[in-house]
């Protein structure tokens, strides 16, 4: 045994969290290191997902509305979910998917900040996020535009024309932490409202939403809350801001008596009233037992193994044969980073490609990166030893070099 490996021994026999492994529904042979892509599936979800569909669904039929709480399943997970985030219950609310609450929040502050017209962003940041900034104003219209400043002149482009800052708490290709804090006073200071996207934090990292006295928040729920695949996400929204903003898309659910039917729209009080269409209920039933089992690690504990598993990781690859070929593209100081590790490599797709077919399974990020994933609910030391040396013999050897790793999949 290597000394990498003796001492992930160590490391895992001393795993306050060794044993939430066991409530993953995992396949033999694979070492998954995409969970911040897509979380596995709990054992208690699945079973939760079979009562649900059968009993709930099969038998209760539309009575479960209200006999199976389905209607109050939105607000009940987002008062969940504010403990892992620093939220306060009636601060947040599951509903919808990333997207679409990014779209509601922008223009919902868009329209409080009439005399600005500036949503500020970072050119590289996650997609989806600039392609609804670029709708919201686009929507919008009156002059309202989308200014995209690299990172370090971010601060600078801060004025009186400043709407609302738009940035990702860590970014989806580095695992880069951004200072919420420092960003969000400094962004308030100059009159903008602040909006955070925690895709890629909730459930691995502590975030202090009202410590930082954040205005607005979204984030998504089938990285590392296992939620399933295109499970609901969650928004956030500061309590001192709920009735003065109003969402774009007023939807049934968000109106004040959505079983009175009338024909104008009233937004409800709270949190409710960026709630749209009718909840997504055996989405929102996959959902529970993975924001259970994350609430019950902790934040403090779950980004502690996440940084320790991603250290390991960068450890063994640069004391290995493919030192001098791979670039980490991450933050070497684990307080920097979040529960991913990044590489450059010329070849990544081919070779990310390769490792799923040996069992470990990591992402390609355009254009040339090697992404890993540290969710720290069920992997161990030792698999991530052992996923970094097998990176390191891909690498090396030029196995990914096989043309048939270098066909593209739809999904990357």
């Amino acid at each position: 045994m290597s000394a990498f490996g003796s001492r992930a021994e160590d490391l895992d026999r001393d795993d306050p969290l060794a044993d939430f492994r066991e409530a993953f529904a995992l396949p033999e042979g694979v070492i998954y290191l995409d969970g911040n892509s897509l979380g596995p599936p709990p054992l208690a979800a699945l079973e939760d997902l079979n009562e649900a569909a059968h009993e709930a669904w099969g038998q209760g039929l539309v009575r479960s509305w209200n006999t199976a709480g389905w209607i109050d399943a939105p607000t009940r997970l987002g008062d969940r979910l504010a403990g892992l985030i620093g939220a306060d219950p009636g601060e947040v609310i599951v509903a919808d998917s990333t997207s679409v609450n990014l779209f509601k929040l922008l223009v919902a502050a868009l329209q409080a900040r009439p005399e600005r017209t500036v949503v500020l962003s970072e050119p590289g940041d996650f997609p989806t996020d600039l392609y609804m900034a670029q709708g919201a104003v686009r929507t919008l219209g009156g002059g309202r535009r989308l200014d995209l400043r690299e990172p370090e002149d971010l601060e600078a482009a801060l004025g009186p024309d400043t709407a609302v800052l738009l940035l990702g708490h860590v970014h989806y290709k580095s695992g880069r932490v951004r200072d919420m804090a420092g960003l969000t006073a400094r962004a308030q200071a100059a009159g903008a409202l602040v909006l955070w996207d925690l895709s890629h934090s909730g459930g691995v990292l502590p975030v202090e939403l009202n410590a930082c006295n954040v205005d607005l928040a979204v984030g998504c729920t089938y990285k590392y809350l296992s939620g399933g695949p295109g499970a609901p996400a969650y928004l956030f929204v500061a309590k001192r801001h709920q009735d003065s903003l109003i969402s774009p898309l007023g939807g049934w659910m968000g109106h004040a008596q959505p079983f009175a039917f009338e024909d104008g729209y009233a937004p409800a009080e709270g949190i409710r009233r960026f709630a749209c269409g009718t909840p997504p209920i055996l989405s929102l039933t996959g959902l529970e037992a993975g924001a259970a089992l994350a609430l019950r690690a902790g934040p403090a504990r779950l980004a502690a193994k996440a940084r320790a598993l991603g250290d390991l990781f960068i450890e063994v690859i640069e004391a290995g044969p493919a030192a001098a070929a791979l670039s980490l593209a991450s933050p070497r100081d684990s307080g920097e980073r979040g529960g991913q590790v990044s590489f450059r490599h010329p070849q990544a797709y081919a070779i990310v490609q390769a490792l799923i077919a040996r069992g470990v399974i990591g992402d390609f990020r355009a254009p040339d990166i090697c992404r890993f994933g540290f969710s720290p609910l069920f992997l161990s030391f030792a698999e991530v030893e052992a996923a970094a040396e097998m990176l390191g013999e891909v690498v090396a050897e030029r196995v990914y070099e096989d043309p048939a790793y270098s066909v593209r999949t739809a999904v990357t």
